[in-house]
């Protein structure tokens, strides 16, 4: 059952430059840990000490917040297209 995860180009510099790849991950946690096997520079910079997801960075399923769907414990679909984007702030 694999999902096809996108990262914006913020975080392509801890990926080797690939900005999509697929994952066989059946929820959010899942997905962390395959990020911590395949791209490890990329799990420091999107898990806490405490391997918590940090507060920055969104999680988007077929354009839906992660948040609304259930959180960790929503179950990826196939096919299911997700986006990790981190929060942008700043301006006056």
């Amino acid at each position: 059952m694999p999902i096809q995860v996108t990262l914006p180009t913020a975080f392509t510099r801890h990926t080797g430059g690939k900005k999509t790849f697929n994952s066989g991950a059946e929820n959010l946690p899942g997905l962390l840990s395959d990020i911590d096997q395949t791209f490890p520079a990329l799990g420091t910079q999107i898990k806490d000490e405490q391997g918590q997801l940090r507060r920055f960075v969104n999680i988007y399923v077929n354009d839906e917040d992660i948040r609304f769907l259930g959180g960790e414990t929503y179950a990826f679909q196939d096919g299911d297209e997700v986006m990790l984007i981190p929060s942008i702030a700043g301006g006056r």
